[in-house]
């Protein structure tokens, strides 16, 4: 649910709003009973990086590719002429 407050609430009380921001919660703030901006929670984005005994367990437990099939089948779909330009 979102709650709005003016503009001097979240001035005097910036540390509960951004408390109740934190947990979760959402805020329209308005000036002169105006909306000019909302408050909500930062989207926590996917981690940037696996670490790399997790990306070896990843690929040990994966299907095994047998590089020299791999490479026949892309040829049998592209066309090999391109290769020579």
């Amino acid at each position: 649910m979102v709650r709005i407050i003016a503009q001097r609430e979240l001035r005097n009380q910036n540390a509960q709003v951004l408390d109740a921001v934190e947990a979760g919660a959402s805020f329209v703030v308005t000036r002169n009973g105006t909306p000019v901006a909302e408050l909500r929670p930062f989207a926590r984005s996917r981690r940037q990086r696996v670490p790399k005994a997790e990306l070896a367990a990843l690929a040990a437990a994966g299907p095994h590719l047998d590089a020299a099939a791999f490479r026949r089948d892309l040829g049998a779909v592209l066309d090999e002429g391109l290769r020579d330009a």
